[in-house]
């Protein structure tokens, strides 16, 4: 675990808005302290070695205050100095540097699914989410997804009465519910799981936060499941994300009438399932060092 220092530091490099958030993650990593990058960024202000260095002093003052008062709204915070960074995550080129995360996650959590789809889910696509995600967690698996309207809804949803993890990705803050009518499942979920966000606790929802959730819900699962999803869903970003990350995705079949996913189906890693158990045999498969050597 990172000290409450380092912790203070990060926070006070994206809060300084030199970079863009993404690349602290492996600046931080390769230099193995936040408090150096720091310091060494208010020593070069301007682009220039000063003369008389700007005192960290404000900027982590300022960052400790912030820290507690999530700390106080029961949100925690993780960084990628941390240990309960997520494992899957750390592995991925554009993992988040911070996580917020109200409930709690547990390293079992890295043997995940994710199951996503459309928020205008037709009835036969809502069952197909839940009975997979029922599936999965009865395997043993936690369920993630996104904690959107339709398909995520139905897969928290069936994992919380089968009484399993499940782990919702959101494109907001944590003090935020979006959409507003998921809030009471929002609360339950970080009640018996976790609900997690890269961003600040305060952020709204913005068209480009998205997909930038859909990256890491990508990153944190051993591979995605598409149930219904359209041309222009964030379900096929993801789709894109997971196979750039060497994830597997699953689609059902019913998704091949629509030309994306046939298209898909011809890259490397892109299975077609018509039944939950496919998706963990598959990773099972995927994951057993001893198949390699067959």
């Amino acid at each position: 675990m990172s000290s409450a220092r380092e912790r203070a530091a990060l926070v006070a490099l994206l809060q300084s808005g030199r970079r863009p958030h993404h690349e602290y993650a492996e600046v931080v990593e390769c230099a193995g302290s936040a408090v150096t990058v720091l310091e060494d960024e208010l020593a070069g202000s301007g682009g220039q070695a000063s003369l008389l260095p700007e005192d960290p002093t404000p900027h982590l003052d300022r960052a400790r205050a912030d820290i507690e008062a999530w700390r106080h709204d029961g949100i925690q915070l993780l960084t990628v100095l941390d240990d309960a960074y997520p494992e899957n995550l750390r592995t991925v080129h554009d993992r988040p540097p911070i996580m917020f995360v109200s409930g709690s996650l547990t390293p079992d959590d890295a043997r995940s699914i994710a199951i996503i789809g459309s928020r205008r889910a037709s009835t036969t696509g809502l069952a197909v989410a839940a009975e997979i995600a029922g599936a999965v967690a009865r395997g043993g698996y936690t369920v993630v997804s996104g904690l959107a309207a339709g398909i995520d809804t139905a897969a928290h949803e069936a994992a919380l009465r089968a009484r399993a993890r499940t782990v919702a990705v959101i494109g907001t803050g944590l003090r935020h519910a979006y959409p507003r009518q998921n809030a009471a499942l929002q609360r339950r979920i970080a009640a018996e799981g976790a609900v997690v966000s890269q961003f600040w606790p305060d952020a709204p929802p913005t068209r480009k936060s998205f997909p930038l959730r859909n990256a890491v819900m990508s990153g944190l699962a051993l591979g995605t499941v598409v149930v219904e999803a359209s041309f222009r869903s964030g379900a096929r970003v993801q789709a894109r994300f997971a196979l750039a990350h060497g994830r597997p995705v699953f689609l059902w079949r019913t998704l091949l009438d629509e030309p994306w996913a046939r298209e898909l189906t011809r890259r490397p890693g892109v299975y077609v399932i018509d039944e939950a158990a496919q998706v963990m045999q598959a990773l099972e498969r995927l994951n057993d060092p001893d198949a390699l050597r067959e």
